[in-house]
């Protein structure tokens, strides 16, 4: 199962505050890779999307009546106040992104955002770009956005010398005239909290009971990332405990409340949304996120990003804390092409889950998934459009419009969309159904979509 990020420019809350400040040349402090950071947690930053903020005018000369400065308070306090937050919101993240954007500009002509494995690897080959600088960036970016987004628990203080370690391996292959290489080779990799690395990095399912526990090995998909050459940035910040301990999409007790990017009073959705998060706000280039059900491809919808549900086994469960019976690793990442090369590296048969991957590795096709990658792949496609989730009583008129959109714009490319399908007499009972432990069906997933 895949979940889907909608086409069209990605917009950041914010945005337009952030252009008009950005042009006027602003300078950050201090360059990327001079962080170093072992828990980015910070209990003095508790940043809600509706945190009230004081502002001190200037002092003047002139004397006021006491009640009307209460009845101007109270006007701004009734009539205002939702707007004024919205705006403080919003300059908040413009001002954390507008410090960010000399960085992308520090790296000579390569546009480090937004950058997909396939630019990487050409500024890789090309020598405009290094896994140094590109970790680099990325440690300066969770530094100035996660205080605020909560999407990472902690990151590798190794990293940079991974990195290093990548780019010097590169250089020995192009001297020995050697081309083979992995397919994640100095790439940046989040990993959510419940995957085992065996190395300095803590494994905790985002609770303070498991903090300083050793690993005995890496997981299974953690082995197969290293082998593929990715650099283990470090750790997203989960629901605890996958949300098996009762608590709000996206909260832990190591990293706090994670926050979507694009509007802050949203919910992040689902176990996975510090990967969802992450790799919205472009904090690493891929992450790894976990699925009982739905929190691979709910934070990938909320989060406006592509996230994959592997069928069990596809992908190994040894070393992720998680329920044997249904769980399942996958990617999530901006662009299915970059979900389905991560994909491609993490699936295969593992001792240490024999039964499972053993059965699913066998419908591994040969040459792996990205062969199936084509700019032209809808036309001709027949795709359902279930009747009743996408209605007036669910959604504004907002995102039905845009929902619309999408359909048309799959129509452009060619896919046949047949709308309105009668998949149950009661969708009700059809979402009761489907629902999970972590509520991301039925009445809770609608109330989150208002």
């Amino acid at each position: 199962m895949v979940g889907w990020r909608p086409a069209g420019q990605r917009r950041w809350l914010g945005d337009d505050l952030w252009r008009r400040s950005s042009q006027g040349g602003r300078s950050r402090e201090g360059g990327a890779g001079t962080v170093k950071i072992l828990n980015v947690k910070d209990e003095s930053n508790k940043h809600h999307g509706g945190e009230e903020t004081k502002t001190h005018g200037a002092n003047t000369s002139k004397k006021k009546d006491p009640r009307s400065k209460r009845s101007h308070r109270s006007r701004v306090s009734s009539m205002a106040w939702p707007r004024l937050q919205a705006v403080f919101a919003a300059a908040l993240v413009s001002a954390l992104l507008a410090a960010d954007a000399t960085t992308t500009a520090n790296h000579g002509f390569f546009q480090i955002e937004e950058a997909s494995i396939d630019a990487i690897r050409l500024g890789f080959g090309n020598g405009t770009l290094t896994s140094v600088a590109l970790v680099s960036f990325y440690l300066d970016r969770i530094a100035r956005l996660n205080p605020l987004l909560h999407a990472v628990i902690e990151v590798s203080p190794d990293a940079l010398r991974q990195a290093a370690r990548a780019d010097a391996e590169r250089r020995r292959r192009s001297g020995s005239g050697s081309k083979s290489i992995g397919l994640l080779h100095g790439v940046p990799v989040l990993l959510k909290d419940n995957i085992a690395t065996r190395d300095a990095l803590n494994t905790t399912a985002g609770s303070l009971a498991l903090l300083g526990s050793v690993a005995r090995r890496d997981a299974g998909v953690v082995a197969r990332l290293r082998v593929a050459g990715a650099v283990v940035l470090g750790k997203a910040n989960p629901s605890e405990w996958s949300a098996f301990r009762s608590v709000d999409d996206g909260w832990s007790a190591r990293g706090g409340q994670t926050l979507n990017p694009y509007v802050l009073s949203a919910g992040p959705c689902g176990s996975s949304a510090g990967p969802g998060v992450a790799a919205a706000a472009n904090l690493a280039t891929v992450t790894l996120g976990s699925e009982t059900d739905g929190s691979i491809l709910c934070p990938s919808s909320s989060n406006s990003v592509v996230g994959i549900k592997p069928t069990l086994g596809l992908t190994s469960r040894a070393g992720v804390i998680l329920t044997p019976r249904q769980d399942t690793i996958g990617p999530m990442c901006r662009t299915v092409s970059e979900a389905v090369q991560v994909l491609d590296a993490i699936v295969g048969y593992d001792a240490l889950d024999a039964a499972a991957t053993g059965a699913a590795s066998r419908y591994i096709p040969h040459g792996g998934y990205t062969q199936f990658l084509k700019k032209d792949g809808l036309k001709g496609k027949r795709i359902g459009v279930p009747n009743g989730f996408f209605t007036r009583e669910y959604y504004r008129e907002k995102q039905r419009t845009v929902y619309k959109q999408h359909l048309d714009t799959m129509r452009k490319h060619g896919a046949v969309v047949m709308e309105n399908l009668a998949v149950a007499t009661n969708l009700n009972t059809l979402l009761d159904d489907i629902g999970s432990n972590e509520g991301v069906g039925g009445s809770r997933c609608r109330q989150r979509s208002r």
